[in-house]
Order: structure tokens, then sequence, then C-alpha cells
């Protein structure tokens, strides 16, 4: 009894290692409304299975198993000795498989797109925006000119500037936009360069992230007080999936994103995700898990109840996934396949833009027929998933990308990926031109409605001088501008990114208004006391002018 009752032993505590080793690595939610979790299911009861087979045939007596030859080669049998309970156990944990697969099965059918069209396109709610209403014209000093790309590039130049930290870490990609201090920022935490340098730094933690500004290209290496322990590529129980996983076994997480709050604390903020439609179709946000990259303190939230510094709740492919389906499912399930009334999707491509302290993903929206003209774009807030769909129908984002790039076509410049701006309140493409390089060399502004209206220039305010020129150049082409004459009470000049600007003011008023000198060959002989007339665009108290007389 003794002989057969080691194995046993030995065989069950081989299966829990095993089953240990996979849910360390593979961390799957404890929820049955997760797929990953029958999946985990079925790994671990087939270790078991094979853990009691082992058993068993390591129990089985000396004759147990025997060998006979016959017509079509040797043949192995094995006696019926040993525990019975073995066998019905393993019945038991068989029949378990089969039942999991097939749930997962039933699962799949009953939440299928063609059995819930309707509530899939109710996954995200599309509300009509006013482009003008809902988007502020911003100044030149405020358009956000650094794609990821360019960010990366600016990070690795940074941190090859500190030489105490380029021998022991590298830069995480992950450059997240957010909004910091009324700016759209990217940042972007550091990780150890590799497991040995992990064993000689993890005792400190991570020392600084990297901010960069997207307007004016500062980047900056934040150094923290106590170094950053927690982060997805860390090891052990420190790494940020499994710290979270042990404290929060049944929430099925989304991917993380790296945040910092409005005094510079870094965060990860991971999502929580429900499935809204079927047993596990409709993938959504329930909520999110923030943790403190230095402390490791955590709290969850509801979407509802997100603070307000948060901007990404809501990532980008789910998101867009969400879009598609709204598109698609417009009237019901079989018109996205035959007739196809109303049928949208989304362009190639998404940016971002910042509106009132909040991250908004843009994205165009265009026919399924795969013409090259959007019937108009989205804005979604990456914290809330409010959504405003706004009717203006254009040019889909590459064709405003190759119109820039015809535009400098002897330079041989790529253009970015357009960011969508409101300029003399007219839906504008805005997008940097790079040379073979990465390096940014232009800038472009592009109509949406019109795409042949193209401005570029070496600096943003050169490019955007030279698209109002354009738009004004087309008589039918309404742009949103004001009428002002007076006379100059004082006037200044300044040199912004290598290209001269006049500030000045007319009787009456303090308001400033700001003249770019491609404008006029006679800004530089204007002097206080000079009459001119002009037309400008903005709010405030500084505002940009469009042309002067």
């Amino acid at each position: 009894m003794k002989s057969k009752t080691k194995p046993r032993i030995l065989c069950g505590v081989l299966a829990v290692v095993v089953i240990a080793a996979i849910y360390w690595f593979k961390l799957p939610p404890l929820n049955l409304r997760s797929p990953a979790f029958y999946s985990f299911l079925i790994t671990a009861l087939i270790v078991v299975l094979l853990a009691i087979w082992a058993a068993r045939l390591l129990s089985l007596g000396k004759g147990a198993v025997s060998v006979e030859q016959t017509n079509h080669g040797p043949r192995i049998s094995m006696g019926e000795s040993g525990p019975k309970w073995m066998s019905g156990a393993a019945k038991i944990m068989v029949f378990v498989v089969l039942g999991s697969v097939v749930l997962l099965l039933i699962g799949g059918i009953f939440s299928a797109e063609i059995f819930n069209a309707g509530s899939y396109k109710q996954l995200i709610q599309r509300e009509e925006g006013s482009f003008t209403d809902d988007i502020a014209e911003l100044s030149m000093n405020q358009i956000p000119v650094v794609d990821r790309d360019t960010a990366m590039k600016l990070g690795s130049r940074k941190l090859g500037e500190m030489s105490d930290l380029v021998s022991q870490f590298e830069i995480e990609p992950y450059y997240t936009q957010i909004n910091y201090g009324n700016k759209p920022v990217r940042v972007t935490p550091l990780i150890y360069g590799d497991l040995f340098k992990w064993f000689t730094n993890s005792g400190e933690g991570v020392p600084a992230y990297i901010r960069v500004d997207m307007v004016t290209q500062d980047t900056t290496l934040v150094r923290l007080e106590e170094g950053m322990k927690y982060a997805p590529g860390e090891h052990l129980l420190r790494n940020l999936q499994r710290y979270i996983r042990f404290r929060y076994p049944t929430k099925i997480l989304g991917a993380a994103s790296f945040e910092i709050d409005e005094e510079g604390t870094p965060y990860w903020i991971t999502p929580t995700i429900q499935y809204r439609i079927g047993i596990w179709g409709g993938e959504d946000v329930e909520g999110i898990i923030m943790v403190n990259a230095v402390t490791g303190e955590h709290q969850y939230y509801a979407v509802d109840d997100v603070p307000q510094w948060v901007d990404r709740v809501y990532g980008d492919s789910l998101v867009m996934q969400q879009l598609d389906w709204n598109g698609k499912y417009q009237s019901g399930f079989w018109n996205s396949y035959f007739g196809q009334r109303g049928v949208l999707r989304t362009t190639d491509g998404y940016n971002y833009i910042a509106v009132n302290d909040d991250v908004y993903l843009y994205t165009g929206m265009t026919s399924v027929t795969g013409d090259q003209s959007n019937v108009g774009f989205v804005l979604v807030n990456m914290r809330t998933k409010e959504t405003k769909f706004y009717t203006v129908p254009g040019a889909e984002e590459n064709s405003a990308m190759r119109s820039a790039e015809g535009q400098v076509q002897h330079l041989g410049y790529k253009s970015t990926f357009p960011l969508l701006l409101n300029v003399a309140e007219r839906p504008t493409y805005f997008m940097s031109l790079k040379d073979s390089a990465g390096l940014v060399k232009m800038y472009a502004f592009v109509d949406v409605e019109r795409y042949q209206l193209v401005g570029t220039g070496s600096t943003v305010e050169e490019a955007r001088a030279s698209y109002i020129k354009a738009l004004q150049g087309e008589e039918d082409v309404p742009t949103a501008s004001e009428k002002i004459t007076g006379v100059i009470t004082e006037i200044h000049s300044a040199v912004m990114e290598g290209n001269t600007r006049y500030y000045f003011r007319l009787e009456g008023s303090d308001i400033t208004y700001v003249a770019p000198i491609q404008l006029s060959d006679r800004l530089p002989f204007l002097k206080a006391g000079d009459s001119v007339a002009l037309t400008y665009s903005g709010e405030g108290n500084s505002l940009d002018v469009l042309t002067i007389e």
C-alpha cells in the first residue's frame, strides 16, 4: 500500500506545482464570465488527468504490464489492478473538460454579432456635434507638433545625456498622450536595461520618467525622490499584472497605461473589462484600478467615479472596435453585408486632441464602399467615452497626407497622421512633414472639405499664414473672421521658431493682434499712429491677424 501511496503524492505535488506555475504566468481571472478562466480550467484539468494516469501507471503491480507479439507487432497491455477511485475521478474531469469546451462554443454563439447586432451598435452612443462650438481655435503656440515617433527620438536623446542612467536603464515605448498643466504632453517610464540590471537596481526602483511637451518639444527627465517599483516589465510580485491579480482575483483586466497626476506622481491605470452582450461578447470598461507606481497603493474606481485628472480609461483598440460596430450595424446585421445602406467604418488611423483638459480620440468615418472621402468624423472622450459625430464631408486622412506631401514632393518629405484643428472656424488637418531620417522639417495645414487647399511652411506660423492665404483665394470657401480698422498705438516684433511676428494694439482697445511677417512686406515699416484695416480670428485678448492693409 505504501508503494502505491508514494506515486500518488509525487504526481499530486507535481500537478499542483505545474498548475501554480501556469497561473503565475498566465494570471487568468477567476471569473465565470471570462473565456481565459475556462482556458485555464481546461489546462489545469488536463494536468490533473495526466497526473492521475501517471500515478496509476507507477502504482501498477508486477505483471500488470505485459508485452505480447501480434501479427501487427508488439502490443503493450496493462492489468486491471490499481485504485478504482482514480478512474472515477478521471471520468468526472474529462466530463468537466468537455463541458467547458461546449460552454465556450455556446457562449460564442449566444454572443455572436448575427444575433446581437442592435446591442453591438449601442455599445457606443454617437451624438451630433457642432464643430465650431465644441472645438476652440488654438493659437499657434498651442498646436501640438510632436507625434509618438518624434517623442521617442526626443526621449532617447534626453536619456543619452544622462550618463548615470543610460548604462542601466532604457525607455519604455509607451509615450502616453495626456493633458498635464493644461498642455498636451507624452509621458513614459524608464525600465531596467536587462535582468542583471534589474537585480542590481530593483531595490531602489526606476528613478525617473520622460515627459515630452508636444507643443514646444521640450523634453524633461523627471527624477523621483523615491523610485518606481511597480510596472508591467517588473518581475516577481512587483510585476504590475501579478500585483493587481493577487489583489483583484476576479477582475478581467485590460492593458495598463502610464499617466501622471497634476503633481507629477506616476500611476498605472488599468481598465477592468465587462462583457455586456451574451456571455462574453461586447467588451467594455466597467472601471479602473489605479496603482501608484512608486508605493503600490491601489484603488478601484467605477467608470463614473474616475478622478478628473485621469485621461485614459478606454483603450484605443476598444474604442475603434465599438465605433466600427456602431457604423456597421446602423440598420441591422444583414444590411451590413447586403445593401449596406448607411454602413460606415472608421478610417485607417486615429489621433488625439485636447479639449477642456480631456483627451479625445479623433478618427474619420467613411463609407464601406471604399471611396477616398469621409462623411464626417468623431471625437471620443477617452475618460468618459462621450462621443460626438460631426457631419463634415471631406477628404480621408490619407488623401490629405498625400496632398500635403505633393506640395513638397521635390523634397521627398513624408507626412505624419493628421491632427484635426479649428482654423478660422473650418475643420483643418494639421500635420508635420518629415525627412527620410524621421526629423520634422516642415508643417502643413490642409482643408478637410477641399483638400487641394494646402498651406506649408518651415514653422507652424508660416504654414498657417500660407493656408489662410489659400483659403482667401477661394471666394466660395467661407472663413470665420472679423474686420476692424483703427490706429496703431504701439507695435513690437519678436522672433519665435525662426519666424518674425508683430504684436500691436489699436486705439481704444487693450486687445493684442498678432501678425506673422508672411502676411505683408509692409509690416516692418508700421509704427504707432498708422491706420490699418485687418481681419482676424480667435477669442480672448490675443487674436490672430488673417489679413492686413
